[in-house]
């Protein structure tokens, strides 16, 4: 089975393999993200004892964007970690505590999740489609052509999300292993 066909699962799990999500299904879209503020939480993230590399030498952050009604913790839920640049912002992410390994990124009103594509096999992995936001990428860094990079979020990205949004009812639904953290 091709990791595009639509009963396609893939399991996620840090470094150690406590924490465990199984995605199911196509992904909204594989994107490399090169916001300053994935640059910055990734940087903060590769600096946690023991953690692996999350931001490309380029400066972007590969993720797999799944819905979240597509999405099963397996185990180790109780061991994630949220992190916020900032202490009010929508956008949260998730560390494993057992081995610093980032699991996702949450947009808290959005109806996705953004895996970390580190954390899901290699052989699993989709390659990335795009590039977003590459306005951002360190300066100096020149990117291939080889997929589309995008200074901004693009309509082909937003009519994705919209399309897997209008595909869950326009639900948005809370992540089950995280409903206790304040949003």
């Amino acid at each position: 089975m091709t990791s595009s066909e639509p009963g396609m699962t893939r399991t996620v799990s840090c470094q150690c393999g406590a924490v465990r999500l199984e995605l199911s299904g196509k992904p909204i879209v594989a994107a490399t993200c090169y916001c300053h503020s994935c640059q910055k939480a990734g940087r903060g993230f590769e600096a946690l004892p023991g953690a692996l590399e999350v931001v490309g030498p380029d400066g972007g952050t590969p993720y797999v964007l799944m819905r979240k009604d597509r999405l099963q913790w397996l185990s180790g839920s109780d061991q994630l970690e949220e992190h916020r640049i900032k202490s009010d912002s929508p956008t949260r992410r998730f560390v494993a505590r057992c081995c610093n390994a980032p699991i996702a990124l949450e947009f808290t009103k959005g109806h996705w999740l953004s895996v970390y594509s580190a954390r899901i096999p290699e052989a699993e992995r989709p390659p990335a489609e795009m590039r977003t936001i590459v306005k951002d990428r360190p300066a100096g860094v020149e990117l291939s052509d080889d997929i589309p990079n995008y200074s901004a979020p693009t309509g082909k990205f937003m009519w994705r999300l919209l399309k897997a949004w209008a595909a869950m009812g326009f639900r948005a639904p809370p992540l089950e292993a995280t409903k206790g953290y304040g949003r």
